[in-house]
């Protein structure tokens, strides 16, 4: 794959914010990286963002249902 000096400091960017910041943060509020030109890339961190959507939604239900259950027992 040959790519500009620029792309690769792009990527380099991701990655550098991914391991600072987190790669929760990193991709949920530090940018949407529109200068990564990758379909791949981007196909990617949006399944990540829903998938971390989804997997606090149910942490969330679940805690919510639990708590219904012992209010419900008493």
């Amino acid at each position: 794959m040959n790519m500009t000096e620029e792309e690769l400091e792009n990527w380099q960017a991701v990655d550098y914010r991914m391991r600072k910041e987190g790669i929760d943060y990193c991709f949920e509020h530090y940018s949407r990286f529109e200068e990564i030109k990758d379909e791949e890339f981007h196909k990617l961190r949006l399944e990540f963002l829903s998938s971390m959507f989804k997997i606090r939604e149910y942490v969330k239900n679940t805690i919510e249902s639990y708590e219904e259950e012992d209010t419900n027992m008493l």
